[in-house]
């Protein structure tokens, strides 16, 4: 069995804090597809931000957003519909857009910057990223759970935060080009193992 990642963990320890809110926001009758979305156009501010070299306000945009990513998954368990499989749908799809829009953010960065270096790793980064989600999506089909990995979405965020903040952009992008394809490589390493005869 897969130990739990940094995210499940952080899941469990936050449930407590998070009920009264979800409770509250369900109340009001906001739908969790909404509060997705809300979580993903921060993103998007927060991309727009980090192009420009405003570091510290896209840090400020993520912080804000990352609640959110819990809580749409709270107010969608108290709902009389759930589980409703486009909700789980539609936060997996909406954040690879985050994930698009903040590597893609350090692009262009790098670009406006003139630093190749950046780019690159940027880029490569953005790979990985998608290879981790990718490999998860593709397990599920076969009807496998693959959640391992040094790379949970808690840990890049960490990483996204410690890099905004200390404004170490190549050390930062270099941790997420290794970090995001080990992650995808120690799943395809797991389904394998699971899945030989």
């Amino acid at each position: 069995m897969a130990q739990p990642t940094l995210t499940d963990r952080a899941r469990r320890l936050t449930k407590g804090l998070l009920a009264p809110v979800a409770a509250r926001v369900h109340h009001w009758g906001v739908h969790p597809d909404t509060i997705t979305l809300i979580g993903t156009l921060l993103a998007g501010v927060g991309a727009a931000l980090i192009v420009y070299g405003h570091f510290w306000w896209a840090a400020l945009m993520v912080l804000i957003g990352l609640p959110l990513d819990a809580l749409d998954g709270a107010v969608a368990r108290l709902r009389d519909d759930f589980p409703r499989p486009f909700g789980a749908f539609w936060d997996s799809t909406l954040d690879r857009y985050a994930d698009g829009m903040m590597f893609g953010a350090f692009v262009l960065y790098g670009y406006r910057t003139r630093s190749d270096l950046i780019t690159i790793l940027a880029l490569i980064s953005l790979i990985g990223a998608f290879l981790i989600s990718y490999t998860r999506a593709r397990a599920e089909g076969l009807d496998l759970e693959c959640k391992v990995g040094l790379f949970s979405r808690m840990e890049r965020t960490l990483v996204l935060l410690a890099l905004l903040v200390t404004g170490w952009t190549t050390l930062g992008l270099w941790v997420f080009a290794i970090g995001n394809h080990f992650t995808a490589l120690q799943r395809i390493w797991f389904v394998n193992s699971l899945t030989k005869s």
